[in-house]
């Protein structure tokens, strides 16, 4: 287990980054030819850490095994799935498993994974007629998650004379086993700009772990939303542009592009709507008139089908970030169903990926052990850290969809687009840290 731990990790990622990678993922155009031909190359390496899902309730269940059938009261995401675990680690058919489904104190992905319902029942099972409740504490719910996972982009863009982003690669390293990802480790081979540039790579190589990984509340978009609009930051600077400018760019089009099976496709009309929209209301263009140690940071970032733009104002005071406000722009369709819901839904967002990017959130090991075990290691975003939150919605012609995830991933690299801002530091991983900004 020795070499499983937050320092090897990284070394091994440097090395793997250097090398030819495990799999393509997207591979379209000449990109060689694209770099080699381009006016201005500009590369970056960026990283985040394992995070824990910390539910303010920890993992929890209570089962009653009577007459060879099991009674379960869970607070699950994931029912059904809970009962085929049950069934299939009691040997006992489907019908012989009745869940009570409760209420949850914080799922954000840790409560799809029903380990507490097995273990339950495993123990049920040995004493029936006996109600048996199991209750994690604390430090077993942080150290028994189901993590997302860490990750390393080493990220590529060309320009042309005219500014224009031409060619695109990252080279993605995080987890997994025989070829392919573990849990909430994917790549998507529709990441943008994918589809909208001619000549784009991802590619992805893995490292092994002893990690359990899972989903995380807007499941691999948390960690890529960060990197892909940090970096694109970056790229607009290079091309004499800003964030909202270079996005506009390539949406400039208009052009649908597939999402996969069941999935609606990505619009481009639907981006540039809730662009325009939160820049007017945070007044963008007049953000160079903001005092030193001052500044605005913008991204935008489609996941779940949802569209979103956030623009933040933040200073540093006492040589820490200082969030002030958060504009948020969001189009999720034709109709806001429950309109204080979906207020609460995008604030909530904003300030998980707050908490993520500047509470000191991150799992580390040593030893092939978790080192976190209470929130004096894991903090949470507190009340005085809250920022006003401005939110408001593009209703367009398309049908309604979620709004649990999409507001949270613009939100970080909106954070660390407004550190350079205001200070001219770049930040490449998470998270955010003092020393960054004092180094």
């Amino acid at each position: 287990m020795s070499g499983f731990s937050t320092e090897n990790y990284t070394t091994q990622a440097v090395a793997r980054a250097k090398a030819k990678a495990d799999t393509d993922i997207t591979r379209t155009g000449d990109v060689d030819a694209a770099f080699a031909s381009a006016a201005k190359v500009v590369s970056a390496d960026y990283s985040y850490p394992f995070l824990a899902h910390a539910t303010l309730e920890p993992q929890n269940c209570t089962a009653l095994f009577t007459d060879g059938a099991i009674e379960i009261w869970a607070p699950t995401q994931n029912p059904e799935n809970g009962r085929g675990l049950v069934a299939k680690a009691l040997n006992l058919p489907p019908e012989k498993i009745r869940i009570n489904f409760s209420r949850i104190g914080g799922g954000f992905g840790r409560r799809l994974m029903n380990d507490y319902m097995v273990q339950v029942a495993k123990i049920a099972a040995q004493l029936p007629g006996v109600p048996v409740k199991l209750l994690f504490s604390r430090e077993d719910d942080m150290r028994r998650d189901f993590y997302r996972p860490a990750g390393w982009h080493g990220f590529r863009a060309a320009l042309d004379k005219g500014g224009r982003l031409t060619a695109f690669h990252d080279h993605f390293v995080t987890f997994g086993k025989d070829g392919k990802a573990l849990r909430g480790g994917d790549l998507p081979a529709h990441e943008l700009p994918a589809g909208l540039i001619d000549h784009v790579l991802l590619e992805q190589s893995f490292l092994p772990t002893n990690m359990p990984t899972g989903w995380l509340r807007a499941p691999g978009s948390n960690a890529l939303g960060f990197v892909t609009q940090a970096f694109l930051d970056e790229v607009a600077q290079a091309a004499g542009k800003d964030l909202p400018g270079l996005m506009l760019d390539l949406f400039a089009e208009p052009k649908e592009l597939p999402r996969g099976t069941n999935q609606p496709p990505f619009v481009t009309t639907r981006a540039k709507g809730v662009i325009e929209k939160v820049v007017a209301m945070a007044n963008w263009s007049g953000r160079k008139a903001l005092p030193k140690g001052r500044g605005l940071g913008f991204a935008f970032y489609y996941s779940h089908m949802g569209y979103f733009a956030e623009v933040l104002d933040m200073e540093i005071a006492d040589g820490v970030p200082k969030v002030k406000t958060v504009w948020v722009a969001g189009d999720v369709g034709s109709q806001i169903i429950n309109p204080i819901n979906a207020l609460h839904q995008v604030q909530g967002s904003v300030i998980e990926g707050l908490g993520q990017a500047l509470a000191g959130q991150a799992i580390t090991q040593v030893a092939g052990a978790v080192e976190q075990g209470n929130f004096d290691t894991h903090p949470l975003q507190r009340i005085p850290d809250t920022p006003a939150i401005i939110v408001e919605f593009v209703k367009t012609d398309y049908p309604p969809t979620g709004l649990g995830e999409p507001a949270l991933p613009p939100v970080i690299p909106a954070l660390v687009n407004a550190i350079h801002a205001a200070t001219g530091k770049r930040i490449r991983s998470l998270p955010v840290t003092a020393e960054m900004l004092n180094a």
